[in-house]
């Protein structure tokens, strides 16, 4: 379900990305581990922002047997937010992984009424992640 392309060191616990996904949809999703000038790259060519970012999604056109999108992840963002808050870098890159799913489901925390931090809360929960993601998100 999730097609892995980690153009990175760090290591990568799949299976967890995928029980976290199934729980939402059955559509393959991809997965791009990178560095921050990558990120930075794509960050600027797509959203006209030039900074690195911890998190990207790029939802693909809903059509049936089409992948849901790709979420794009910086490796030095999971290494160096783990760190800082106390947590492993599995837990931070699944915790980005939900948010990027969600975008890719059609949620966007810019513009609704608390709907997609409440849904990033009963993931982070059903899967006993650290709570970081949402204290991140209400700052």
């Amino acid at each position: 379900m999730i097609e892995l392309d980690n153009r990175t060191l760090l290591e990568i616990d799949i299976s967890l990305l995928e029980a976290i996904a199934s729980t939402f949809t059955q559509k393959e999703i991809e997965l791009i581990i990178t560095t921050n000038e990558e990120i930075k790259d794509i960050n600027k060519e797509h959203r006209n922002i030039d900074k690195d970012t911890d998190v990207l999604s790029f939802p693909y056109e809903d059509m049936p047997m089409a992948p849901l999108g790709s979420i794009v992840i910086s490796a030095v963002h999971v290494e160096e937010k783990a760190k800082a808050l106390g947590h492993t870098n599995a837990d931070e890159c699944a915790l980005l992984f939900i948010h990027g799913l969600l975008h890719l489901l059609g949620f966007d925390h810019e513009v609704d009424n608390g709907e997609m931090r409440e849904e990033e809360a009963r993931i982070i929960e059903k899967f006993n992640l650290p709570k970081s993601l949402i204290i991140r998100n209400d700052g």
